[in-house]
């Protein structure tokens, strides 16, 4: 945890710094308030807490800082952002980690900045794009310290632009909880403080949460204990003690999305190997890497090549209509069966106006006619349509095999498995490196057109943000060449599909179905996967006794609110009029707190349209009559 307080920055002349008078949960004590005295805007002026000063809670103040001059003019607000980390970067972006830790983006595709491609009320302000403003080349992957920096940079100026009579406070501290009814002012508890917070308005952009162990996490780890092995649950990579997998030894790791690939460069590169081209030179200080998972393959790389030509006009078939029609339905919806399919349609529209627009020479039809025909068809009219229209099955979109590309496929034994994995990974490396596929980057535009629609009809589970990331959130291609390299030298050893974990005789033992019989073991196992934490089970107490004193939870546990401006609703569906929430532990979250420039970013019209109606709250509440 962060201990340093901040210090106002040149071009953010009206933030200060806060701090409790009592002990700092790291022991220290940092100036500030003084016991019984009240903290900085308690004196009568306005004052709005964001818990979280994470690319969240800074891409809300850049709205209010874009709309405060139409919306709140000369009633003075302070603004006070609660957080341990430093604001801007948060804790997953902070600038103190590894410099191996890259983003998952290319640096031109990353942006805290809206444009006219967001359909929101307030006015777009442009700025730069992370590569644009490090001077980057735009295809680079910058590591994650950058990025915390170019947060930094994005949240100090965003303070800067916000009007004179508006100061931000920062208390590097964590919120505990939330007290105050719906018609007066709240009361923020905050560790380590004497006194809470007075505020009008809250709004909790808290990012990514860990959580409490599930049934079988528990048990694993109690059994670790018991038997003296290692059990890491899941949790941030970077934040992960793996000072106790030592050199040589087998580490069963389940998981093999994002969170593994961290693990993965910090347990190599990390430890002193280095890449010679395609080959690497181990240290000797690495551990051996046993992983799988459900799917049993690495999330698809990155496309490396620039988009040309038309895209696909969208949304299509799964617009604002659909999801309006969705979400008036009296009985509700089912994802798998009314949602899916009109998913499904979209998706496959992306793939095929590429194919025939972009490489009309592979395919047997006009594109009007296919388009009329796509359009009126249903499942089995549009699979016999495609069929007869796309000579080569390559060619045609099969969303089911790539998502279970293991599927049906088995092995004699785990060294024909390294074979075939590898042979996997070079063929998505040249398929997602070369432009004659670019209806990839066209399914890759409709899952992000998806995602942005999806955002309103609220909790549709989890099956989703899992195909979504495997399909489009996957590591950069250089990470893949990298997994590659190691499965050379025997440093990581793959696992296959429907990996199982048991603690049975002293060790973890993992076994799968792509090598039915076979089981390896060992005494060390990685939860490689980020905590989910539902308002039940995350360790953030705020979170908790706000849905136990009453807030409206969805099935898979996240917190309910209002689509319309981010208020949490309660059990009875009433918004609050003085709670706001946004972000992942919500059931309007979207694909990230930033996103590609021109591409609508549903976050950034959920920041601007919780700022405005913070904003209109906060200016009628200080022209009330008092006395």
């Amino acid at each position: 945890m962060s201990t340093h307080p901040v210090t106002s920055h040149p071009t953010a002349a009206r933030q200060t710094a806060a701090h409790p008078s009592a002990t700092h949960p790291t022991g220290t004590h940092p100036t500030g308030t003084h016991p019984g005295k009240p903290h900085p805007g308690d004196a009568g002026r306005p004052a709005l807490v964001i818990v979280g000063a994470g690319p969240r809670g800074t891409g809300l103040l850049e709205r209010i800082a874009a709309n405060a001059p139409e919306l709140y003019a000369g009633s003075g607000l302070d603004i006070h952002l609660v957080d341990p980390y430093p604001p801007g970067g948060g804790r997953i972006w902070r600038e103190e980690q590894s410099p191996l830790l890259w983003m998952n983006s290319e640096a031109q595709d990353v942006t805290m900045f809206t444009d006219e491609t967001v359909d929101m009320a307030g006015p777009v302000l442009a700025g730069p794009t992370l590569h644009e403003w490090a001077a980057l080349d735009g295809h680079a992957f910058a590591d994650r310290r950058r990025q915390g920096t170019y947060l930094r940079w994005v949240y100090e100026r965003t303070v800067a632009a916000l009007p004179p009579d508006i100061t931000v406070h920062h208390h590097p501290c964590r919120a505990l909880r939330i007290g105050g009814g719906h018609d007066g002012r709240q009361l923020v508890w905050l560790e380590g403080h004497a006194r809470p917070l007075g505020a009008d308005l809250v709004v909790l952009t808290l990012g990514h949460l860990d959580a409490e162990l599930d049934a079988e996490q528990q048990e694993l780890a109690a059994y670790a204990r018991a038997h003296d092995l290692v059990h890491l649950p899941p949790d941030f990579t970077a934040d992960s003690d793996l000072a106790a997998l030592r050199p040589g030894e087998p580490v069963l790791v389940r998981g093999f999305g994002l969170a593994f690939v961290d693990l993965m460069v910090l347990l190599t590169e990390g430890r002193g190997g280095r890449y010679e081209g395609e080959t690497y030179l181990p240290s000797g200080r690495e551990p051996v890497l046993y992983v799988g998972s459900r799917r049993g393959v690495p999330y698809h790389s990155k496309i490396g090549y620039s988009w040309t030509g038309e895209r696909p006009p969208l949304p299509r078939f799964f617009g604002p209509d659909q999801v309006g029609e969705l979400r008036a339905r009296p009985g509700g919806f089912d994802f798998r069966r009314d949602v899916w399919p009109l998913v499904e349609k979209e998706l496959g529209f992306a793939h095929y106006h590429r194919l025939f627009t972009a490489h009309p020479e592979r395919t047997r039809i006009a594109w009007t006619d296919f388009e009329e025909k796509y359009g009126s068809g249903d499942g089995a009219e549009i699979r016999a349509l495609v069929a007869s229209a796309v000579p080569d099955p390559a060619d045609r979109l099969d969303l089911a095999a790539l998502d279970r590309p293991l599927d049906g496929v088995r092995h004699t034994s785990y060294e024909e498995l390294q074979t075939g994995l590898r042979a996997y990974i070079e063929s998505d490396l040249t398929r997602r490196h070369n432009p004659a596929h670019s209806v990839d980057s066209a399914v890759f535009l409709g899952l992000l057109s998806v995602y942005g629609q999806l955002v309103g009809l609220g909790d549709i589970g989890p099956w989703w943000h899992g195909f979504f990331s495997f399909l489009a959130s996957g590591p950069p291609g250089p990470r893949l060449r990298q997994m590659r390299a190691l499965s050379q030298a025997g440093i990581l050893r793959f696992l296959g599909a429907g990996m199982t974990v048991t603690a049975a005789e002293g060790v973890f033992r993992a076994a799968g179905t792509t090598v039915p019989g076979a089981t390896v073991e060992a005494r060390a196992l990685v939860e490689a996967r980020l905590p989910h934490p539902t308002v039940e089970r995350t360790r953030d107490t705020l979170l908790r006794e706000l849905y136990a004193e009453g807030a409206a939870a969805t099935p898979e546990g996240l917190l309910a609110v209002d689509p319309a401006d981010g208020r949490v609703l309660d059990r009875s569906g009433v918004p609050h009029p003085r709670r706001f929430a946004l972000g992942p532990h919500t059931d309007a979250r979207g694909s990230g707190a930033f996103t590609r420039p021109r591409t609508g970013g549903p976050a950034f019209r959920q920041n601007d349209a919780t700022a405005r109606a913070a904003l209109v709250f906060l200016r009628d509440l200080a022209r009330r009559p008092t006395g």
